[in-house]
């Protein structure tokens, strides 16, 4: 694999999943006052269900995909903080858009905690809009979605 492949996770892959993940959002534990939602994902479940896309070699990206019949739900993008500033977070988002096209979808979803304000800079940037914030369970998050051309 090249290093800027990005293709689906195999069984394989969960412990750098995991890792991976549990690196890219463990400096929002403390503000947030408990582990944000994909680390406490069942990687071994996503990564088997086919949701997970993985780039690099070794890995330092990746995006958690849910497909919908009427959007894609992009449930946790995550890159090693080793590897930020590299684009690979803009590779993923690109992927993830391309991706919605090939399944006919014309929206993409997501949503992020309130309390990573850091998420609330860039997805704009990349053509999201909030729709709403709101609290689901104990997470406060604002939501946003991305219609496709």
């Amino acid at each position: 694999m090249g290093t800027d492949e990005i293709r689906r996770a195999v069984a394989a892959d969960v412990a750098v999943v995991r890792a991976v993940t549990d690196a890219a959002y463990r400096p929002y534990i403390e503000r947030i006052g408990r582990a944000p939602q994909p680390m406490e994902a069942d990687h071994t479940a996503n990564v088997a269900a086919g949701k997970v896309f993985v780039t690099g070699e070794p890995v330092v990206g990746l995006v958690v995909l849910e497909e919908y019949d009427d959007h894609l739900f992009l449930d946790s993008i995550a890159v090693h903080p080793d590897a930020h500033g590299t684009g690979i977070g803009r590779r993923l988002l690109r992927f993830v858009d391309a991706r919605a096209r090939a399944l006919g979808l014309a929206e993409v979803r997501l949503y992020t905690n309130a309390m990573m304000w850091e998420n609330q800079k860039i997805y704009p940037r990349y053509g999201y809009e909030v729709v709403e914030r709101r609290t689901d369970g104990i997470y406060d998050r604002v939501h946003y979605r991305k219609r496709l051309d």
